[in-house]
């Protein structure tokens, strides 16, 4: 389902060769890898096994950088150590978690979309990719008062690093507030 490439098993796969669902890249199995040959979920790099790795051949969960094996002890949240056990307990909010691309049926297609997307005649829409912080600051729109509480409260939480990365502005956070 509403998969981009060849070879793709799952739902929202952007690439060839890739297992799971919504991974960009090459073979990846698992879900929500960014790169190619990631075993696990929510990898960004090539070559990870394990969790929410960043860099390239680690193993294990959490690792930044290269060829590591072990789970650190503390993580950098908002640019500041924490303990990843206290990362671990907190209650994120549910909007940080989103795809970079949505599928958008034939029915919901614009003119402009059916025309640089003529194969919308065959499969009866088209994958719609959008940029990180697009995809991001969508996510956010559709959010709700505690989701925003959340984000506020989590470990560390630092307006201008969150906006840097996601581009939802302080102004933004605070409006969603009221």
């Amino acid at each position: 389902n509403r998969n981009t490439g060849k070879w793709n098993t799952g739902n929202s796969n952007t690439g060839d060769s890739n297992t799971g669902n919504s991974n960009t890249g090459d073979s990846n199995t698992g879900d929500r890898n960014t790169g190619n040959s990631n075993t696990g979920d929510s990898n960004t790099g090539d070559s990870n096994t394990g969790n929410w790795n960043t860099g390239d051949s680690n193993t294990g969960n959490w690792n930044t950088g290269f060829f590591n094996t072990t789970t650190p002890e503390f993580i950098n949240i908002f640019d500041k150590k924490c303990k990843k056990e206290i990362w671990d307990k907190s209650t994120k909010p549910s909007f940080i978690y989103f795809d970079i691309t949505e599928w958008i049926y034939e029915s919901e297609m614009t003119v402009h979309e059916k025309n640089i997307n003529p194969s919308y005649e065959t499969s009866g829409g088209y994958l719609k990719k959008y940029d990180y912080k697009e995809a991001f600051v969508n996510s956010f729109i559709k959010s709700s008062k505690l989701d925003i509480q959340l984000l506020i409260s989590l470990p560390n939480f630092n307006y201008k690093v969150f906006e840097n990365i996601s581009g939802i502005s302080k102004k933004m956070i605070r409006e969603k507030l009221k």
